[in-house]
Protein backbone atom coordinates (compact mmCIF):
# COMPACT_ATOMS: atom_id res chain seq x y z
CA UNK A 1 0.00 0.00 0.00
CA UNK A 2 1.46 3.18 -1.35
CA UNK A 3 -1.32 5.94 -0.61
CA UNK A 4 -3.81 5.91 2.08
CA UNK A 5 -6.95 8.20 2.55
CA UNK A 6 -6.80 9.96 6.12
CA UNK A 7 -10.28 10.97 6.89
CA UNK A 8 -12.98 10.58 10.06
CA UNK A 9 -14.79 13.15 12.72
CA UNK A 10 -14.80 16.59 12.04
CA UNK A 11 -14.20 18.10 15.83
CA UNK A 12 -17.79 19.07 16.33
CA UNK A 13 -18.75 16.06 15.92
CA UNK A 14 -16.98 14.91 18.61
CA UNK A 15 -18.12 17.56 20.73
CA UNK A 16 -14.37 19.51 20.74
CA UNK A 17 -14.33 23.29 20.22
CA UNK A 18 -10.98 23.72 21.55
CA UNK A 19 -7.68 23.02 20.33
CA UNK A 20 -6.36 22.40 24.01
CA UNK A 21 -9.37 20.04 24.66
CA UNK A 22 -7.78 16.62 26.35
CA UNK A 23 -9.45 14.82 24.36
CA UNK A 24 -7.38 15.96 21.00
CA UNK A 25 -3.87 14.58 23.02
CA UNK A 26 -5.38 11.26 23.33
CA UNK A 27 -6.42 11.47 19.67
CA UNK A 28 -3.01 12.63 18.31
CA UNK A 29 -1.14 9.93 20.30
CA UNK A 30 -3.10 7.03 18.56
CA UNK A 31 -2.44 9.30 15.38
CA UNK A 32 0.99 9.00 15.76
CA UNK A 33 1.13 5.08 17.22
CA UNK A 34 -0.59 5.01 13.69
CA UNK A 35 1.53 6.07 11.62
CA UNK A 36 4.65 4.74 12.69
CA UNK A 37 3.09 1.20 11.47
CA UNK A 38 1.80 2.73 8.12
CA UNK A 39 5.34 3.80 7.32
CA UNK A 40 6.70 -0.04 8.13
CA UNK A 41 3.93 -1.64 5.97
CA UNK A 42 5.39 0.94 3.03
CA UNK A 43 2.95 4.17 3.04
CA UNK A 44 4.19 7.04 1.13
CA UNK A 45 1.35 9.12 0.59
CA UNK A 46 -1.07 10.57 3.28
CA UNK A 47 -4.28 12.38 1.61
CA UNK A 48 -6.77 14.74 2.74
CA UNK A 49 -10.03 16.40 2.32
CA UNK A 50 -8.97 19.57 4.02
CA UNK A 51 -11.92 18.78 6.63
CA UNK A 52 -11.44 20.41 10.42
CA UNK A 53 -10.72 17.69 13.47
CA UNK A 54 -9.35 14.41 12.84
CA UNK A 55 -8.00 14.91 9.38
CA UNK A 56 -6.16 18.74 10.72
CA UNK A 57 -5.04 16.59 13.78
CA UNK A 58 -3.22 13.98 11.26
CA UNK A 59 -1.93 16.25 9.38
CA UNK A 60 1.56 15.97 10.92
CA UNK A 61 4.69 17.01 8.74
CA UNK A 62 7.29 14.67 11.63
CA UNK A 63 7.23 12.02 9.45
CA UNK A 64 9.11 10.97 5.74
CA UNK A 65 5.63 11.04 3.81
CA UNK A 66 4.27 13.10 1.22
CA UNK A 67 1.15 14.60 1.92
CA UNK A 68 -1.66 15.58 -0.68
CA UNK A 69 -4.71 17.43 -0.12
CA UNK A 70 -7.62 16.51 -2.37
CA UNK A 71 -10.56 18.93 -2.02
CA UNK A 72 -14.05 18.76 -2.88
CA UNK A 73 -14.79 21.97 -3.91
CA UNK A 74 -12.61 25.59 -4.75
CA UNK A 75 -15.02 27.16 -2.12
CA UNK A 76 -14.22 24.94 0.71
CA UNK A 77 -13.17 26.69 3.66
CA UNK A 78 -14.25 29.96 2.59
CA UNK A 79 -16.53 31.12 5.27
CA UNK A 80 -14.47 29.53 8.09
CA UNK A 81 -13.66 31.93 10.60
CA UNK A 82 -9.64 33.32 11.32
CA UNK A 83 -8.59 30.85 13.48
CA UNK A 84 -9.89 27.79 10.89
CA UNK A 85 -8.49 29.79 7.57
CA UNK A 86 -4.68 29.42 9.31
CA UNK A 87 -6.02 25.32 9.56
CA UNK A 88 -6.97 25.20 6.07
CA UNK A 89 -3.96 27.12 5.39
CA UNK A 90 -1.77 23.78 6.48
CA UNK A 91 -3.92 21.92 4.03
CA UNK A 92 -2.59 23.68 1.30
CA UNK A 93 0.92 23.82 2.30
CA UNK A 94 1.14 20.34 1.59
CA UNK A 95 3.25 18.12 -1.73
CA UNK A 96 0.16 18.15 -3.91
CA UNK A 97 -3.25 19.92 -3.76
CA UNK A 98 -6.13 19.78 -5.85
CA UNK A 99 -10.11 20.78 -6.28
CA UNK A 100 -12.75 18.52 -7.05
CA UNK A 101 -14.62 21.05 -8.75
CA UNK A 102 -14.80 24.78 -8.27
CA UNK A 103 -18.11 25.06 -6.23
CA UNK A 104 -21.28 22.62 -5.21
CA UNK A 105 -23.73 22.84 -7.76
CA UNK A 106 -25.75 19.11 -7.15
CA UNK A 107 -25.41 16.12 -4.81
CA UNK A 108 -24.34 13.88 -6.88
CA UNK A 109 -21.21 15.65 -6.90
CA UNK A 110 -20.11 14.34 -3.12
CA UNK A 111 -20.62 10.36 -4.87
CA UNK A 112 -18.54 11.33 -7.20
CA UNK A 113 -16.00 13.23 -5.31
CA UNK A 114 -16.13 9.92 -3.11
CA UNK A 115 -15.45 7.40 -6.18
CA UNK A 116 -12.34 9.47 -7.26
CA UNK A 117 -10.67 9.32 -3.81
CA UNK A 118 -10.95 5.60 -3.54
CA UNK A 119 -10.03 4.87 -6.89
CA UNK A 120 -7.35 7.08 -6.43
CA UNK A 121 -5.77 5.26 -2.93
CA UNK A 122 -4.68 1.92 -1.83
CA UNK A 123 -6.32 2.41 1.49
CA UNK A 124 -8.05 4.53 4.40
CA UNK A 125 -7.36 5.28 7.86
CA UNK A 126 -10.37 6.28 9.18
CA UNK A 127 -11.70 7.85 12.75
CA UNK A 128 -15.14 6.39 12.24
CA UNK A 129 -17.53 4.07 14.50
CA UNK A 130 -20.98 2.67 12.73
CA UNK A 131 -22.90 3.03 16.43
CA UNK A 132 -22.02 6.68 16.01
CA UNK A 133 -22.60 8.00 11.94
CA UNK A 134 -21.90 11.21 10.70
CA UNK A 135 -21.98 11.42 6.87
CA UNK A 136 -18.67 9.40 6.72
CA UNK A 137 -21.58 6.30 7.14
CA UNK A 138 -21.34 7.10 2.96
CA UNK A 139 -18.18 7.08 2.26
CA UNK A 140 -17.12 3.99 4.22
CA UNK A 141 -19.77 2.05 3.06
CA UNK A 142 -18.36 2.89 -0.15
CA UNK A 143 -14.96 1.61 1.11
CA UNK A 144 -16.25 -1.85 2.50
CA UNK A 145 -18.05 -2.34 -0.72
CA UNK A 146 -14.36 -2.19 -2.56
CA UNK A 147 -12.04 -5.11 -3.71
CA UNK A 148 -8.80 -5.17 -1.53
CA UNK A 149 -9.66 -1.66 -0.74
CA UNK A 150 -7.74 -1.41 2.87
CA UNK A 151 -9.30 0.11 5.71
CA UNK A 152 -7.42 0.55 9.56
CA UNK A 153 -10.23 1.94 11.29
CA UNK A 154 -9.81 4.06 14.50
CA UNK A 155 -12.32 4.19 17.10
CA UNK A 156 -13.47 4.99 20.51
CA UNK A 157 -11.78 1.59 22.03
CA UNK A 158 -9.07 2.50 20.32
CA UNK A 159 -9.06 5.88 21.87
CA UNK A 160 -9.84 4.54 25.35
CA UNK A 161 -6.86 1.98 25.37
CA UNK A 162 -4.41 5.13 24.43
CA UNK A 163 -5.70 6.80 27.15
CA UNK A 164 -5.77 4.28 29.75
CA UNK A 165 -1.99 4.09 28.89
CA UNK A 166 -1.49 7.45 28.70
CA UNK A 167 -3.38 7.85 32.65
CA UNK A 168 -1.33 4.39 33.91
CA UNK A 169 2.10 6.87 33.39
Amino acid sequence: MTSLLVTGYKSFELGIFKDKDPKVTIIKKAIKRDFKRFLDDGVDWMIFTGNLGFEFWALQKDYPLKLATLFPFETHGQNWNEANQTKLAAFKQVDFVKYAYPSYSQPGQFKEYNTFLLENTDGAYLFYDPEHETNLKYLYKMMLEMDQYQVKRLNFDDLNEVAEKIYEK
